[in-house]
């Protein structure tokens, strides 16, 4: 890609970036240097130390676990502030910070002014308590974060990495997973249907079209009908949901395929609202069902469904469980049965700004899932479970349209929820989303909506040509063939 090649976009599906919004940011790290650094600080220190150079092997170890850690922690201070970007094709503006935002907080304001961009970690926190405040449009002024914002790792994260982060990922219990969710979905409907909308669906949508500007009704509907296809669903089905919210698809399944649907939450609140969606639509109780209950307690039947989606809902597994609930999930699952298993992740060459937004996420937004992973990753996980990959389609960018949508509904919303939550939380959500719109439309967060079934010799894929989509195209023109 040329200099010249970095163009913005003008489709009506996106909020498209200005071009100071697609600049590359850091994201060198060397593990050659890093493991370099760790064993090389203790030699020096026993070099040099009295006592301690006077030590063999066995004081060197002990100076090593003495100093594995900080030295870690100072290679990726470093790494992170003084690492260039990936590349200058994008030229920033170079304007001072106060053409973005106004400090309120004195010491903050010493620190960062004229062309000293603050910390991200540090201008988001502030955000958060008014110390600062964004001039303008938050989610038009992020695009240019890169102007102001840089996105080093500051004592802060690694405090949350060490405290909560790293203990979270080692536990992950059915007690803590049950309290985080609990916290986070029963805050209110009110507060996430203010941003949801009357769908009240917490994932991606689907675009159809580039160039059309749909609702996010339009994207949620889109999404709902190609999970639905993608099942190949039927009268005579069992139909599972697991993490299902609040009960959208539960219900939208039952009402249009007649199959028998349960769907299975942690969060009392959704609970509730699903299975009295499910009765306004006029579906008999015996026919879907919401579920108030943890993965782990879903009845184990093997074979019990034939068709299972799980939506966004695995990040919140963590990855010391993952293998275990893959597990669990195939033998839910039917010989025959088809699973539509759609997750968010990273990139896997990511940039510093990706592991900024990871730990803002885990920290104020979906604390506990910490198995947001690459796609490489998840498919690595499935194919151990015994599952067969059929189809994989990356939906960041359709991401991008939906949180876009959830961001202006809750810009619309914003006096309601001040009125009801305070100004904290709105601030928190409106940053969250915003950001949120950059990183699944630039790559560094998506989603894959991944189609599977199992893996066996009598498994009959040929079954699964019909509704294969990704292979039935239509071309604008019929081809000239090759004699």
């Amino acid at each position: 890609m040329s200099s010249t090649s970095v163009q913005p976009t003008n489709y009506s599906s996106i909020k498209n970036a200005p071009l100071a919004g697609l600049a590359e940011g850091n994201s060198y790290f060397s593990n050659y240097h890093l493991a370099a650094a760790v064993v090389v600080v203790p030699y020096v220190l026993k070099m040099f130390l009295p006592l301690f150079n006077r030590g063999g092997v066995k004081t060197y170890l002990f100076l090593l676990i003495l100093t594995g850690v900080p030295t870690t922690v100072a290679y990726w201070t470093l790494a992170s502030m003084y690492g260039a970007r990936l590349n200058e094709k994008v030229k920033l503006p170079g304007k001072d910070i106060e053409e973005y935002i106004t400090i309120k907080d004195a010491e903050l304001a010493k620190l960062y002014n004229g062309k000293n961009k603050i910390p991200m970690q540090v201008f988001h926190d502030a955000f958060f308590e008014g110390k600062i405040d964004i001039k303008g449009d938050v989610l038009e002024t992020l695009d240019y974060r890169h102007d102001f914002v840089k996105f080093t790792f500051t004592l802060e994260l690694f405090k949350h990495v060490f405290t909560k982060l790293i203990p979270d990922v080692i536990s992950h219990s059915q007690v803590q997973d049950q309290e985080q969710v609990q916290e986070h979905y029963d805050r209110g409907n009110d507060f996430y249907g203010w941003f949801l909308g009357p769908r009240m669906i917490y994932t991606s949508g689907v675009i159809t079209d580039a160039d059309t500007e749909e609702t996010l009704e339009q994207l949620q509907d889109n999404k709902l009908a190609i999970v639905c296809s993608k099942l190949d669903l039927q009268p005579t089905d069992r139909f599972l949901d697991i993490g299902c919210g609040w009960g959208t698809l539960t219900a939208y399944v039952a009402k249009n395929f007649g199959c028998d649907a349960t769907g299975v939450t942690l969060a009392k609140e959704q609970a509730k609202f699903g299975t009295e969606r499910i009765a306004k639509n006029g579906i008999p109780a015996d026919k879907a069902r919401i579920l108030n209950c943890d993965y782990r307690d879903i009845p184990k039947v093997s074979g019990s469904f034939d068709k299972i989606s799980c939506l966004e809902m695995a990040e919140h597994v963590g990855i010391r469980r993952y293998s275990q609930f893959l597990s669990e999930v195939y033998d839910l699952l039917s010989d025959d049965g088809i699973l539509v298993f759609q997750v968010a992740g990273f990139r896997q060459c990511w940039q510093y700004e990706d592991l900024n937004w990871g730990l803002f996420m885990n920290k104020y937004v979906f604390p506990g899932a910490d198995a947001s992973c690459s796609l490489g990753w998840v498919i690595n996980k499935l194919e151990q479970a015994n599952f067969e990959v059929k189809n994989i389609d990356v939906l960041g960018v359709h991401y991008s349209a939906t949180l876009q949508r959830w961001y202006l509904n809750w810009v619309k919303n914003k006096d309601e929820v001040i009125a009801a939550y305070g100004d904290r939380w709105y601030r928190t959500w409106v940053f969250f989303l915003a950001w949120s719109v950059i990183t699944s439309r630039q790559g560094s967060a998506s989603v894959f909506q991944i189609t599977l079934h199992k893996n066996l010799n009598a498994y009959h894929r040929v079954k699964g040509i019909k509704n294969h989509a990704n292979i039935h195209i239509k071309m604008d023109k019929e081809p000239i063939l090759i004699e």
